[in-house]
């Protein structure tokens, strides 16, 4: 039985299992095996893109920053920290490293010259490109081996884990709609 198979069944077998012990204040256990299971699966997505970017000396930060930038060329440096939801000065240091390293170019703003908007360059493009690829073919192996609808539902699941005061501008910003996104928990 391969991984994923061994996998798989692993997480039939949790989802039939009763809560763990320890139940909260509003009467339900604590959802241990998704908490964790959400962990140890970012924990490897991200790895993928770790391995890349270790080579080059950076970060989980400077692929967050050069994802967002490569996917929205003309990003402003307060739409990027709004995204991120981080502070400027957590931004400011590994900016400056993607910048110096020529990863990232920053522009005066086409509307409001006050304003820095952010591009890929030629080799800060094929970096994300490169790391997109790596982890959509994790994704690729884990939908070839699920049932027919998996991507849709995985979606639908993702897009209702975000808070639902964002949902409809982070789906606009990905892409994503209801239609793309299938059956599953709406507002």
């Amino acid at each position: 039985m391969d991984q994923l198979a061994r996998s798989l069944e692993m997480a039939r077998t949790l989802s039939q299992r009763p809560f763990a012990a320890g139940v909260t204040e509003a009467g339900s256990a604590p959802m241990y095996d998704l908490i964790e299971l959400m962990f140890f699966a970012y924990r490897d997505f991200v790895g993928d893109a770790d391995h890349v970017l270790a080579a080059l000396g950076f970060g989980r930060a400077h692929h967050r920053v050069l994802h967002f930038v490569s996917r929205t060329p003309g990003l402003t440096i307060a739409e990027l920290l709004d995204i991120l939801k981080i502070t400027k000065q957590s931004l400011n240091r590994v900016l400056k490293e993607l910048l110096d390293q020529d990863y990232v170019e920053a522009r005066r703003g086409t509307l409001d010259r006050r304003h820095r908007q952010l591009f890929p360059t030629p080799r800060g493009k094929a970096l994300a490109l490169d790391v997109a690829l790596l982890q959509s073919k994790r994704f690729a192996t884990v939908f070839a081996a699920l049932p027919d609808g998996a991507q849709a539902q995985a979606i639908a699941f993702l897009l209702a884990m975000v808070d639902e005061s964002g949902r409809d501008k982070i789906a606009s910003m990905t892409g994503v709609n209801e239609a793309a996104a299938g059956p599953g928990p709406r507002r």
